[in-house]
Parts: structure tokens; C-alpha cells; sequence
């Protein structure tokens, strides 16, 4: 297998961090995006002829731009773009402040979105390449005390679905991916929590909290496995739309899809009302 150069965003922790380390492992190049420079040191050190640091705040569209452009000018092609950076916020909607839902929509949203538009261009140009989304089953399925996380990740999901369609005849496949509970610093470590009050206590809404706990049981999902199985789709062909890692996030998905499929056919005689007479 040739080598590959792989532009990685938010590779600090989690599957960002789990993707470097393995690519750098196996012998490709990784540009990494991060926003503190001393969490990385290590592979700056280790990897001095393949791994490359930028620092890049996902949610600074100038910034992202700069950064994409001076990448494809200074490796000249960059194969795989994984756009990875974001992080999750916990509470009942209106336990939320606006400055954390304008930062979560900025981060998970727009940042993507953004990060996406830029790197087209200079993949339509080289002839193709391949666009990662790091997602979430959460882009398929809801939870209580979750409303704006899964607002960005439904957001984003509608988002690469249509943008794939788009660019497939430029050779550029596109993946989305939705993994379960994860053993990472998304989980345990960089999620945020609302302030919240004992109103929600006894509801839905704060079930999260116990899930945070690693007193309650640890995440299901190895990083490391899944971090394995997003590099070898990037083998397949055509590029799967998506990609859901977990037994878990798959019979949940499933079960949820079922239960949506079964209700929109229940309103087939409702749905056929609304249209003109036939011939009309």
C-alpha cells in the first residue's frame, strides 16, 4: 500500500488522537489540527518526517481556510480529510446558556461545514480524495438531556449526504461515521454539562449523568478498533455513506429507524390526502 497524507482535525485525545497514532504507526504522513500544541509534542518529537502540528480553531473560518490552503501547498496532495473535531454538551434544552449553544453549533456545525467547503477545491483538483465526518449514532438517534449535540449532528449528517452527491462525479467519496459509547476523553474528559437544576432530576433529561459516571460502567466501544475500521473504509469502494461502530449504536439505530418507518407508513392514507386528484 502506498503512503497516504491524511489532514486530521482535533488530534489532541480521543478518535483524532487513536487515528494519528495509528497512521503514523503503519507509515503514512498526518497533518493534525490542534489548538494547544504542548498535547502533541510527543509525536512532533517521535514522528518529525510525518507528522505535522497546526494549530487551528475550527470555529475561526478564516483560520481554517489558511490552514487548508498552506497544507495543500506544502504536501502537495493530501488523500483523506477527516473532519474530527468537536466535543459533547449534556442538559435539557432550556438549562443551556446561548454562549454554549452559538460554541457547540460553531465547533460541531459550522465548523465541519466549513472545513468541508474548503478542502474541495484542492481535492476536486488533484482528482479526488476522500472526506471522513466524524459523527455520532447520536446523528440518528435522540436522547433526552442530548437536544443540541444531536441538533449538530443531524445537522451535519444532512449536510455531507447531500455535499456527496455533489462531488462524486469529481471522485471525492465521502463517509459519515457513527460510533457508540467510546472508552475516550470525549466521554470522560472534554464532554460539558449545563448548570442544572433539581427540576430535571428525576427525569430523562439527567440520565446522562449516570452515564458520565465511569462508576456506572465503562463505554462499550474500544477506540482503538474503531479508530482501525475508519482507516480500512477508506479502502472501500465506492466510499460508504456511513459507517456505525458498535453493536450497540447499530441494534439502537436500527430499533429507532424500525419504529420511524412504521409511523410514517401509518400516515400513508393521511400523506396521499394533500396531494391534487389524479390527472388534476
Amino acid at each position: 500500500m502506498s503512503q497516504r497524507t491524511w489532514f486530521i482535525t482535533g488530534v489532541s485525545s480521543g478518535f483524532g488522537r487513536e487515528l494519528t497514532d495509528q497512521l503514523l504507526e503503519r507509515g503514512d504522513r498526518v497533518v493534525g489540527t490542534v489548538r494547544d500544541t504542548s498535547k502533541i509534542a510527543a509525536l512532533s518529537d517521535r514522528y518529525p518526517d510525518s507528522f505535522f502540528s497546526e494549530v487551528l480553531d475550527v470555529t475561526d473560518r478564516d483560520a481554517v481556510r489558511r490552514v487548508v490552503e498552506r497544507s495543500f501547498a506544502k504536501h502537495g496532495r493530501i488523500d483523506v480529510v477527516i473532519s474530527n473535531a468537536g466535543y459533547g454538551l449534556f442538559g435539557a434544552a432550556e438549562e443551556l446558556s446561548d454562549q454554549q449553544i452559538d460554541q457547540l453549533i460553531a465547533t460541531n456545525l459550522t465548523g465541519s461545514i466549513q472545513l468541508i467547503r474548503a478542502v474541495i477545491p484542492h481535492l476536486r483538483g488533484q482528482g479526488g480524495g476522500r472526506i471522513i465526518q466524524i459523527s455520532s449514532y447520536g446523528g440518528q438517534v435522540a436522547f433526552a438531556g442530548n437536544s443540541l449535540y444531536h441538533a449538530t449532528k443531524w445537522g451535519i449528517e444532512g449536510f455531507v449526504e447531500s455535499v456527496a452527491q455533489e462531488v462524486a462525479a469529481f471522485g471525492i467519496g465521502m463517509t459519515i461515521v457513527e460510533p457508540g459509547g467510546a472508552r475516550t476523553e470525549f466521554r470522560y474528559g472534554s464532554a460539558q454539562v449545563a448548570t442544572l437544576t433539581p427540576l430535571y432530576d428525576d427525569t430523562p433529561a439527567h440520565a446522562f449523568l449516570r452515564m458520565l459516571d465511569p462508576k456506572n460502567g465503562l463505554a462499550p466501544g474500544d477506540p482503538a478498533l474503531m479508530a482501525a475500521r475508519i482507516i480500512e473504509s477508506v479502502d472501500v469502494e465506492p466510499a460508504p455513506m456511513r459507517l456505525v461502530l458498535g453493536s450497540q449504536a447499530l441494534e439502537s439505530t436500527i430499533a429507532t429507524l424500525r419504529k420511524r418507518i412504521e409511523a410514517f407508513e401509518a400516515q400513508s392514507e393521511l400523506a396521499a390526502s394533500t396531494d391534487f386528484p389524479a390527472g388534476a
